[in-house]
């Protein structure tokens, strides 16, 4: 299924907040009443769009988590970064761990690239440039993700190691201090200024199955109206 922008996939705070999670269990009641369930096979961060995998059934579940352990599910993202790249293919093969481990980090989730951590591995390929005028510059860039692990943030960390952060990205993107200011303040006219979208840019746009299934997902309004001129 296609999960839009700015929802939670599963729930994590006891605050009754909107999760994909719940809302696929209240469409798929019956379902769930004659012995299914919900599993969501790949999970996505709450600004992510796109693609999720959804198993109805234990047994495929199963079968579906067994496929990702032995990689034969090949996912592909979408993101809107900072400048235009030099190169048209890279492939980024840089260990992340969590910054905090390491050194002094305000946010405790955020990773960086470190000898010490797993193995992390991305693969880009620039899709089309973009110019935009804006307070902060005019080009920015379409490019494809494909990882080949699936570390946390590994597309964001990857990414912003190229000099290229993804649009919007208040953790990896000009300062981390915006994430800060937006957990005490929400969104503000200062943050669009400087971040430009309310979200990171980033959108799970196909899932393969290898020679079963294919599944795509076109980018959603906010994306499309940024890569057509519009903010």
């Amino acid at each position: 299924m296609d999960k839009p922008p700015l929802l939670l996939v599963h729930p994590t705070k006891p605050n009754g907040a909107p999760t994909l999670w719940k809302q696929l269990r209240e469409l798929l009641a019956f379902e769930i009443a004659s012995g299914g369930q919900v599993s969501i096979v790949n999970r996505l961060d709450r600004e992510t769009s796109g693609l999720v995998l959804v198993a109805k059934t234990a047994a495929a579940a199963r079968d579906f988590g067994l496929l990702m352990q032995r990689h034969r599910v090949r996912k592909e993202y979408v993101a809107i970064v900072w400048g235009w790249p030099e190169w048209e293919h890279k492939i980024v093969d840089a260990p992340l761990d969590r910054q905090g481990k390491h050194q002094h980090s305000a946010i405790w989730l955020k990773q960086m690239i470190h000898p010490a951590g797993a193995p992390a591995q991305t693969e880009f390929r620039m899709e089309r440039r973009i110019i935009k005028s804006t307070c902060f510059g005019d080009r920015f860039s379409l490019v494809r993700a494909i990882p080949r692990t699936g570390r946390t943030h590994q597309i964001r960390v990857h990414l912003s190691s190229l000099g290229h952060p993804i649009v919007g990205d208040k953790i990896y993107g000009p300062d981390e201090q915006l994430y800060l200011r937006f957990i005490e303040t929400g969104w503000t006219p200062e943050l669009q200024a400087k971040l430009l979208l309310p979200r990171h840019a980033l959108h799970s746009a196909k899932l393969i199955i290898e020679r079963a299934h294919e599944w795509t997902s076109s980018p959603p309004p906010d994306l499309a109206k940024f890569c057509s001129g519009g903010l």
